[in-house]
């Protein structure tokens, strides 16, 4: 049911095992997420549930900076910006849905990174004017930014937010 429009089952990233990834040996805070991706699971082959709770903005950044950089062998560059948009996702999540738990999915093909989040609620997240000034608020208008796609799939039982970004060229 929360099949993903346009990318088929069990596809694996032409990045995965990548010499540039191998090459060097991971530090602690990437031992970190590593083991993060071990314990939480991998959200490149099955959707991961995550408590609606605050700490899980952090649970979820972790993981995505492991499989943008560990599995996928992307720039470090380019996967702080995939993590800053994966944190705007779950807060609104955490603070807008009322759901109990979401679900984090990640995809990498033909030059491009899709980035899914699934909750219960039906309600459409809405995209406001920022100003300079404003303190918060700025959770979408970061996506809409840095994406190149993004938007929301309603379900029967809930919605998909998503946003795509293209690979950068090696």
């Amino acid at each position: 049911m929360w099949g993903m429009a346009g990318l088929e089952n069990g596809e694996r990233s032409r990045h995965a095992g990548t010499a540039a990834a191998a090459r060097r040996a991971p530090s602690s805070a990437e031992e970190a997420a590593l083991e993060a991706l071990r314990v939480l699971g991998d959200p490149t082959v099955d959707e991961v549930v995550f408590l609606s709770r605050p700490e899980s903005a952090g649970e979820a950044r972790r993981l995505a900076h492991c499989v943008v950089v560990w599995q996928w062998g992307l720039p470090p560059w380019f996967a702080e910006n995939v993590v800053l948009l994966v944190s705007e996702l779950v807060g609104n999540a955490v603070r807008h849905t009322g759901a109990l738990t979401f679900g984090l999915r990640m995809h990498c093909r033909r030059g491009w990174t899709r980035v899914e989040l699934r909750d219960p609620s039906r309600g459409l997240p809405c995209l406001m004017p920022v100003r300079e000034m404003d303190v918060s608020g700025r959770g979408l208008f970061l996506v809409d930014t840095l994406s190149d796609r993004w938007g929301v799939d309603l379900w029967p039982l809930g919605k998909t937010t998503w946003f795509e970004m293209r690979i950068p060229e090696r």
